[in-house]
């Protein structure tokens, strides 16, 4: 019964923590960049606000515009139950596994790209276009930065693979990890849309990719694509930070180790947001046909990493 508990506790964190995530990076951008900023907690407040607010529907959307923000939503909180965060393993391990995790990001990237094209609205479709581009380039690269980690402890398993890594922590010192993990980091800032791939802060309709699928929703719906964005985010980190160092993840189920667990994640989130935050600081924009080229980068990583993972041993 515990270990399911654990599984509705790993939703509650991913649901509560996410948007004050966010928030965590606007505040600490603000900051460097000689501004006051919104608070830590404004996102909370604009869920809250859109929640409440009417939803105003193009008369050119199908039953696709409408399902897209629960589909996008639930399939992030579903991604939540196999991601390793305080624990491992789990349950529902054994239910899903790297293939999983992958595709469901991807049924979520790919029916708001459906969404984008639903409404006839020419900045929906060019964003579904840049998109789609960008995730037939990215998901490949999370599959295999992760195999290269997995390679050693013989499994696809997200919660093995922490296992494996905290049974032999010299493996995180390794070449295939390190190599991994700055796949899995480019990789992050293309999906989250993050800089230099995307501005979220921005709506310029020229050069806005996530922003430009989601312009014609408002209300409820809106709240849920960006509240679902928020948990994407948090699960991308918290994929780098169990995956390439798990210390703190909890492999007994007792409540000493998992209250430790949840404060290791929580620190070990701030420290990768603040990388996150001086990163978006320091760099500019990358021009459209450039984004590509790092993106290969990242493949070409993750290709390293699994060969280094054979050949390292």
């Amino acid at each position: 019964m515990i270990p399911y508990l654990l599984e509705a506790l790993q939703c509650l964190l991913t649901l509560s923590l996410a948007p004050g995530l966010i928030g965590l990076v606007r505040l600490l951008k603000a900051r460097l960049q000689g501004r006051r900023g919104p608070p830590a907690w404004q996102p909370y407040r604009d869920l809250a606000k859109l929640l409440d607010k009417e939803r105003v529907v193009s008369t050119q959307a199908s039953w696709i515009f409408h399902a897209t923000p629960h589909l996008v939503f639930a399939s992030t909180l579903v991604v939540s139950l196999l991601v390793p965060l305080v624990a491992a393993p789990l349950p529902f391990d054994r239910a899903g596994d790297l293939i999983v995790v992958v595709y469901l990001l991807l049924l979520g990237t790919f029916f708001l790209a459906l969404a984008g094209l639903d409404t006839a609205s020419p900045f929906g479709g060019m964003g579904a276009s840049r998109e789609m581009t960008i995730a037939a380039l990215a998901e490949p690269t999370i599959a295999l930065a992760i195999f290269g980690m997995g390679a050693g402890a013989g499994s696809t398993n997200l919660g093995e693979i922490v296992a494996r890594t905290l049974a032999h922590p010299e493996a995180t010192l390794s070449p295939g990890h390190l190599m991994a993990f700055a796949a899995l980091f480019i990789v992050m800032l293309a999906e989250c849309g993050r800089l230099p791939v995307d501005n979220p802060a921005t709506h310029l309709e020229l050069t806005m990719i996530h922003e430009a699928m989601i312009l014609e929703y408002s209300g409820p719906s809106l709240a849920l694509l960006e509240w679902a964005a928020h948990m994407k985010f948090f699960l991308f980190l918290s994929l780098l930070s169990n995956l390439v160092c798990p210390w703190g993840v909890a492999v007994e189920l007792s409540p000493r180790s998992l209250a430790l667990a949840v404060l290791a994640l929580a620190g070990k989130l701030v420290v990768l947001a603040v990388a996150v935050t001086v990163l978006e600081t320091r760099l500019a924009k990358l021009r459209l046909f450039r984004v590509p080229e790092l993106l290969g980068v990242s493949f070409i990583l993750a290709l390293l990493a699994i060969t280094s993972s054979f050949l390292v041993r």
